[in-house]
């Protein structure tokens, strides 16, 4: 090195300094891809993908690669820099030259292309790779040593883990995922895909038409109630049962009725050829496990039951498709039979509509953890059974009740 020309030298120095400059790039750009994305090129025959990929499966070779290189070009340019300095100034310059080249390696060896790597990580780490992978293969023994050396260390220390999960998200996670693509997917898409998620979190019992709403049919009363009630009926099925609703026959389509009505006589025996068996659903479940059990079973409408078999409510396939697209309706306040607007702004509710359907119709926060309907919520706040009306703070809303009758608030005002 000493009969080395200057010239030469610094060429070399600088050519030291670019390929820093590399692998610190390498580093940030390999370590800051978007993961999702990469399988997603590589799904899709990107070659450049796939050679990253399969890179990164071995993320602790890859690094043992990286940082050979980097480790090296450094040792190898603070000598080159020695060299020089103690040619040009003499030994008391090699104090100035470790400054100077510590100035340089940072600001064009690490912090420029880390930065510019973390910008443009694909960019970066597509290109870096044709030259990383045969590096791997040709410096594979030194590499498997070295890593050997490390995880007998992280043995040794007990904190070593072949467990590697760096891949899979949890819900929570998954849903920052899709609150950060704001911009990249439609609002709409966003709220259904946090609405699916949310779907474990929702049970039967929320979305359920509770039992003292429930349109059935008494298989005990006269045929000539029952066909007008047909006639009458808004709902494609109807649960039939006899005397109580906990003893339940089973469930009328009502794309039965022309053919129904076409019979030559009409009498329970040959109506009951049109009834279906009812379909049970445990209190509790979640949505998301209930929808598959719909589509297991090809049912659409499910009888909710406790654990003593008493009948809770109804739940229907559309109840859960609305947890996830929304209502139907264009204006849920106002087609909702429950909720009532005033010409004051308030709004007349009745006391068995849920919780989950109020915030959803007026876009409240009322809490949906506690009591089902607003009837329980507001008793539950009260810690008793008002005998006559009265105003009260709920949650932030004002209410006042306007109908109580058999220990149950029927109507009430409600306000924001």
């Amino acid at each position: 090195m000493n009969e080395t020309p200057i010239p030469l030298l610094l060429g070399i120095l600088f050519f030291l300094i670019a390929l820093s400059a590399f692998f610190s790039g390498a580093e940030t750009g390999m370590m800051s891809i978007n993961r999702y994305r990469l399988k997603n090129n590589a799904r899709k025959g990107n070659a450049a993908a796939k050679r990253v990929e399969d890179l990164l499966k071995k993320p602790d070779r890859l690094i043992s690669v990286i940082l050979i290189g980097n480790n090296f070009v450094n040792i190898f340019a603070s000598s080159i820099a020695t060299i020089i300095a103690m040619r040009l100034w003499g030994d008391a310059a090699i104090a100035l030259a470790s400054g100077v080249l510590t100035i340089l390696v940072l600001v064009f060896g690490e912090i420029t292309p880390k930065t510019f790597a973390a910008r443009h990580p694909e960019r970066i780490s597509y290109a870096s790779s044709i030259i990383l992978k045969p590096l791997l293969f040709v410096f594979y023994p030194l590499v498997w040593l070295i890593n050997s050396i490390c995880i007998g260390l992280l043995k040794t220390l007990g904190v070593y883990s072949r467990k590697r999960d760096l891949d899979s998200l949890n819900t929570e996670e998954l849903r920052t995922v899709v609150h950060e693509a704001t911009g990249l997917i439609p609002s709409k898409h966003q709220d259904m895909l946090l609405s699916i998620l949310d779907l474990e979190k929702i049970t039967v019992d929320d979305i359920m038409v509770p039992r003292n709403d429930i349109m059935g049919i008494d298989i005990e009363d006269d045929i000539e109630d029952i066909i007008a009630q047909l006639n009458a009926s808004q709902h494609t099925r109807l649960l039939v049962y006899k005397k109580d609703i906990n003893d339940i026959i089973g469930i009328f389509h009502m794309r039965n009725i022309s053919r129904f009505f076409r019979e030559k006589e009409f009498n329970k025996a040959v109506m009951m050829q049109y009834v279906q068996e009812a379909y049970f659903v445990p209190a509790g479940i979640a949505l998301n496990d209930q929808l598959i059990n719909f589509q297991h079973a090809k049912r659409r409408l499910g009888v909710v039951v406790d654990e003593y078999g008493d009948v809770l409510g109804l739940v229907t396939l559309e109840d859960i498709l609305e947890e996830i697209v929304g209502e139907f309706t264009s204006d849920a306040a106002s087609n909702n039979k429950d909720i009532h607007p005033q010409d004051d702004g308030s709004y007349l509710i009745n006391g068995t509509a849920t919780i989950r359907d109020i915030n959803r119709a007026l876009n409240w926060t009322l809490p949906v953890d506690g009591p089902k309907t607003l009837n329980g919520l507001i008793i539950e706040q009260l810690e008793f059974i008002p005998e006559y009306n009265l105003c009260m703070n709920l949650f932030g809303y004002k209410v006042e009740t306007v109908h109580i009758n058999d220990n149950l608030i029927k109507t009430a005002r409600v306000a924001a």
